[in-house]
């Protein structure tokens, strides 16, 4: 149950999942007149430092995601692996936005390759395995180099297996750690990019630029928008992001992942529905911000201009590169933002900064 209702100023939004990005997200609602409510199993998380409630609960416990539901006139996530019984559970007492349908694909690498190839948009070729032997066969499908990732949960690198000329599919196998996998065919790209497109309860859709994105041990390291690419190339990203966010009828944000070939095609390599790490450069460089938008969205107000009035670099401040903040907020010219996590732990995403310079183009 999706609904269509506008949820006006003064509304509580629901919040599963308690990280920095519902973080911002709860900044921007309240910034728009709205209350957080965040459901999350972790104690003092980021989000929860800068709602009007928390509730600190199992994302199974169905006691407590009923006493949730019936706090808030809507709810949304800011990750996906949230279980199926619990979106049923709260969809049936209150909008869920976006619904089940984009949680299912992007839970599962899998099913998201599949629904992307079903809709017309490319991506890497593939090919599903459950057991080593499996893998051996894909692997002399696809050729090496590959990437073996597990279909469900694993981000930031984790998860993930690069398979040279000499890797055992066994030992691929073993180092994935799951039982069930899927093997990508290696792409040589020339960059990574994203797109952000936001849709709203009436269909309507607003796209940020495509960016570029740079990655340092397979965490986002830097973001640069807009990318530097050929005005088809950009148009042909843009046009399979709008695409994919139809097809899924999203209602909120989603985030496109692209691999740019160096003869210019346009390949999908993940979806996230949800505001992005590659979207943190709109909060200062844009009429309106990927929060703000997402916020927008999910109440059923109208979408904002995602139009940028500024170019800008947005760099991750990843596990002590937080305790540099001191020389950040020296720059006059550096916009610091900080997620309130005690602890700066090697590869852990604590903060980051964005850069502005004037728009070119």
């Amino acid at each position: 149950m999706s609904g269509a209702r506008i949820i006006p100023p003064g509304g509580r939004i629901g919040i599963l999942g308690g990280g920095q990005l519902g973080r911002m997200a709860a900044l921007a609602a309240g910034a728009l007149g709205y209350r957080c409510h965040i459901f999350t199993p972790e104690p003092d998380s980021p989000a929860a430092q800068v709602s009007a409630a928390a509730t600190v609960a199992a994302y199974d416990d169905a006691d407590a995601l009923a006493a949730f539901a019936a706090s808030v006139d809507v709810v949304t996530f800011e990750f996906e692996n949230i279980p199926y019984e619990s979106v049923a559970l709260l969809a049936a007492r209150v909008p869920v936005r976006p619904g089940w349908n984009a949680l299912r694909v992007s839970q599962d690498r899998l099913v998201e390759k599949d629904f992307l190839r079903g809709i017309g948009v490319p991506t890497a070729d593939y090919a599903g395995v459950a057991g080593p032997q499996e893998l051996a066969a894909a692997l002399d499908r696809l050729g090496r180099p590959a990437i073996l990732k597990t279909v469900r949960m694993g981000y930031d690198g984790k998860g993930q297996v690069a398979i040279d000329s000499a890797m055992p599919a066994a030992e691929a196998w073993r180092r994935m750690d799951a039982e069930r996998g899927i093997l990508e065919g290696f792409v040589d790209f020339a960059c990574e990019v994203s797109v952000i497109v936001a849709r709203g309860i009436d269909g309507a859709m607003a796209a940020y630029v495509p960016v570029e994105n740079r990655h340092r041990l397979h965490i986002l390291d830097e973001t640069i928008a807009p990318a530097r690419l050929a005005p088809q190339v950009a148009a042909a990203a843009d046009a399979i992001a709008r695409r994919v966010t139809a097809a899924l009828e999203i209602v909120g944000l989603l985030a496109v992942e692209m691999f740019v070939t160096r003869d210019g095609r346009v390949l999908v390599n993940e979806i996230a529905p949800r505001p992005h790490n590659s979207g943190h450069w709109t909060m200062d460089a844009c009429i309106t911000g990927q929060f703000e938008q997402f916020v927008r969205a999910v109440c059923g107000l109208p979408l904002g201009s995602p139009e940028r009035h500024s170019d800008a670099v947005m760099r991750n401040l990843i596990g002590d590169e937080v305790h540099g903040w001191a020389d950040i907020v020296r720059d006059p010219e550096a916009k610091l933002h900080l997620y309130g996590k005690a602890e700066a732990r090697p590869g852990r995403k604590m903060g980051h900064v964005n850069r502005l310079r004037p728009r070119s183009g």
